[in-house]
C-alpha cells in the first residue's frame, strides 16, 4: 500500500483548539492503518496496472481530505485552496510543507471513488476504537429517523418536461455537431413558454391547453432523440464517444417518457398518481418523496440513525421509499448486535416506532428496557423496570434530536450536494464518520 510516512519539512501543530482536534483525529487514523488500506482498494478498483503511472494520492491522504471537506463544508475549489494554503491542513493530510497539493479536479476524482460500504467499514473501526477507549460501549442507544434531501428544485410536471426537453436538445446538438445527425428541431423556447403558462395562468382550461402543447413538444423531442440514438448505434458502431452519447440519449428518453406518462395520467385523465410511481428529478431519479408528519413534503431519502450516550452515531441506514418507522425498529436493534456482538441493554425510540410487536421482538432480542416516546396503549411496566427508568430513557431519547441537528448544521447532512445514488450514500456515510471522529477526538482531549 502507498503510504506517506516521511513528511518533507513537517511543522509541529499550532496551539489552537481546532489544531488539537485535528492532531487527535490524525492520531486515531494513524493507529488504524487498515482504514487507509480500505480506501486504497477503492482507488485502485478497476485499474489494470495500479503500480504504474503517477504516484497520485494515497488512501490515507484521500480519507483525511474527505474528512476536511465534510468538516468544513468546502467546495472542491475551496478544499484545494485551503489544503494548499493551511499549514495545519497540509500536516493533517500528510502533504508536507514543500510538497505539491492536488488540484480541484484531482480531489473530486479521488473522493468520488470512495464507496459507501468502505466508509461504513471505517465507521465500525472508529466505534471499536471508542469502545476500547471507554468512550462508548453501545449499552444504551436512542433511535430516530430523519430525511436527507437531494440537490433538486421543487418538482412540478411542467418543470420536469422542460428539463427533459432541454437536456435532450443539448445532446442532439452534440450529435449534430460531432456526428452529423440533422433530423431534429429546437423546441426549447416553445417548451419554456408553455411551462410558464402552466405556472402563471389562473384558468384551468388554459392550464390544460398549455399542458397538452407541452406534452406534444416533449413527445416530438423524444422522437428526435430516439432516432438520433439509433443513428449513432448503426452509423458509428465502432466509435466509443458516439455509443456513449447514444446511451445518454436513451437514458434521458426513458426518464422523460416517465414524466410524460405521469403528466398524462394526472392532468389529462384526472388520475391520482401514487408517490412511489412518480419521478421527481431527471438528474437525481433515485429521489424519494417523503411526507413528514402529514405536513411537510421533502425530496431525498429517509435515514435511520442510532445514537449512543457519548454523542457518537453508532449506526445509520439509508432506506428506499418511505417506510413507517415501526417497520425498522427491530432492524436497527439487530444491526447493533452485528456491530457490538450483543444487543444494547437499553433502547429509547421515537413514538413512530411504538408497537406491541416491536416491544415483544426487542425483549426477545435481549434488550432489557425499551422506551417508546409515545406509549400508544403499552404499559410502563411492560417496557421498563420502573417509571423512573422510563422517564430517564424518555429524556435520554430527546438527545438524538440534537445529534441529528448537529449532523445537519455542521456536516452538511441537511442536503446532499453530490450527484447520483451511490454518491448520495457515500456523502451521508462521510458526514457521519466525520462527526464521529470529531466527537471522539473531543472526548479523548478532555
Amino acid at each position: 500500500m502507498r503510504r506517506h510516512e516521511q513528511l518533507s519539512l513537517d511543522r509541529p501543530w499550532i496551539k489552537h483548539s481546532h489544531a488539537s482536534e485535528l492532531a487527535k483525529i490524525s492520531e486515531i487514523l494513524s493507529s488504524h492503518p487498515d482504514m487507509a488500506e480500505l480506501i486504497e482498494q477503492d482507488l485502485v478498483r478497476g485499474v489494470r496496472h495500479p503500480g504504474r503511472g503517477a504516484r497520485g494520492m494515497s488512501g490515507d491522504q484521500v480519507l483525511r481530505v474527505l474528512l476536511l471537506k465534510q468538516m468544513n463544508g468546502f467546495s472542491y475549489a475551496e478544499l484545494s485552496f485551503h489544503v494548499a494554503d493551511s499549514v495545519s491542513y497540509r500536516t493533517f493530510c500528510r502533504f508536507g510543507a514543500l510538497g505539491s497539493t492536488p488540484s480541484r479536479s484531482a480531489l473530486a476524482e479521488n473522493l468520488k471513488k470512495v464507496r459507501p460500504e468502505t466508509l461504513e467499514q471505517i465507521q465500525r473501526i472508529v466505534l471499536q476504537h471508542a469502545a476500547q477507549s471507554g468512550v462508548e460501549r453501545g449499552r444504551k442507544v436512542r433511535i430516530d429517523a430523519t430525511v436527507v434531501e437531494t440537490n433538486i428544485h421543487a418538482p412540478t410536471d411542467s418543470n420536469l418536461m422542460l428539463d427533459g426537453v432541454r437536456v435532450l436538445t443539448r445532446l442532439l446538438e452534440r450529435a449534430d455537431e460531432y456526428f452529423g445527425f440533422q433530423l431534429w428541431a429546437d423546441h426549447r423556447r416553445r417548451a419554456k413558454r408553455r411551462m410558464l403558462a402552466v405556472q402563471n395562468t389562473g384558468s384551468r382550461r388554459k392550464r390544460a391547453d398549455a399542458y397538452r402543447d407541452l406534452l406534444k413538444v416533449s413527445q416530438k423531442v423524444v422522437g428526435y432523440a430516439d432516432r438520433a440514438a439509433n443513428y449513432l448505434r448503426e452509423q458509428h458502431l465502432g466509435d466509443s464517444e458516439a455509443q456513449e452519447l447514444a446511451g445518454e440519449l436513451t437514458h434521458y428518453v426513458a426518464l422523460l417518457l416517465r414524466v410524460i406518462d405521469q403528466t398524462e395520467r394526472r392532468v389529462i385523465r384526472g388520475e391520482k398518481v401514487p408517490s412511489r410511481e412518480k419521478l421527481v428529478s431527471l438528474f437525481e431519479p433515485h429521489t424519494d418523496i417523503i411526507v413528514k408528519d402529514r405536513r411537510d413534503t421533502l425530496y431525498g431519502h429517509k435515514v435511520f440513525v442510532t445514537g449512543g450516550a457519548s454523542g457518537l452515531i453508532l449506526d445509520c441506514k439509508i432506506v428506499s421509499g418511505n417506510p413507517a418507522d415501526s417497520t425498522m425498529a427491530l432492524t436497527m436493534l439487530q444491526r447493533q448486535c452485528d456491530i457490538y456482538g450483543r444487543p444494547p441493554r437499553q433502547a429509547a425510540m421515537d413514538g413512530g416506532f411504538t408497537s406491541r410487536e416491536n416491544l415483544r421482538e426487542a425483549k426477545a432480542l435481549g434488550v432489557e428496557d425499551v422506551c417508546f416516546h409515545k406509549k400508544r396503549g403499552l404499559l410502563v411496566s411492560e417496557m421498563t423496570r420502573s417509571s423512573w427508568v422510563y422517564r430517564r430513557l424518555r429524556d435520554f431519547r430527546a438527545g438524538i434530536e440534537g445529534m441529528i441537528s448537529f449532523l445537519k448544521r455542521a456536516f452538511g447532512l441537511r442536503r446532499c450536494t453530490w450527484r447520483g445514488e451511490l454518491s448520495f450514500r457515500s456523502y451521508v456515510q462521510a458526514s457521519v464518520l466525520t462527526a464521529n471522529l470529531l466527537t471522539l477526538a473531543r472526548h479523548l482531549l478532555v
